[in-house]
């Protein structure tokens, strides 16, 4: 109502200072225009003002029981499947390799520890299985040796895990194996991401 009455008597002061001649009807045109124009900066200004000041009261930090030392880990050990998996792929294809160990953490299929799903073993017919080949292949125990390699990997591991960066097209993707080998899986395929085919 404030507002309303603002512009009539904004209108009206205009209208007395400008009764000349046959411009009046322009001029009323424009200060009425001039007017609203101001009202409506005025209204979104004050939208704007109040949303971001509720908004800040409405902050919910999710808490979580992970401490420290045990996200390194994870991070770690992320970053290490990364790098053996993927290391030679685009970034889209590291992402694709760290979601894929995220989605079998939270799949309740595999553990729900993200190193135990990185060093998984099965024993299939007295025959030891990895989950990621390069585990059971034995580079686990040996230092990444291309350092500008590995550190893109703990990069990758950290948009993935701690700040949720996902490909839209893998949020049910659990298993993936090289374009060059075919191991007839009986799976949903999804996508094919640099040198990896993924299946739900």
């Amino acid at each position: 109502m404030t507002k309303l009455k603002t512009l009539l008597i904004c209108v009206v002061n205009t209208l007395n200072i400008q009764r000349k001649g046959g411009k009046m009807i322009r001029t009323i045109i424009k200060v009425v225009l001039v007017c609203l124009g101001l009202a409506v900066v005025g209204w979104i200004g004050y939208k704007v003002v109040k949303f971001k000041l509720d908004g800040s009261k409405e902050i919910n930090i999710k808490m979580s029981s992970v401490t420290a030392e045990v996200r390194n880990k994870q991070l770690e050990c992320l970053a290490r499947n990364i790098y053996y998996e993927a290391k030679g792929e685009p970034f889209e294809g590291k992402v694709a390799v760290a979601q894929v160990t995220i989605n079998r953490m939270e799949s309740g299929l595999f553990p729900n520890d993200l190193c135990k799903v990185v060093y998984q073993k099965n024993v299939v017919y007295d025959k030891v299985l990895c989950q990621f080949s390069w585990y059971c292949e034995g580079p686990a125990k040996i230092p990444p040796k291309h350092t500008a390699a590995y550190r893109e990997s703990e990069i990758v591991a950290r948009q993935v895990l701690l700040e949720g960066f996902r490909l839209p097209s893998l949020t049910k993707a659990l298993y993936f194996h090289a374009k060059h080998i075919n191991p007839k899986w009986d799976r949903e395929k999804i996508a094919v991401i640099g040198g990896h085919v993924f299946y739900r």
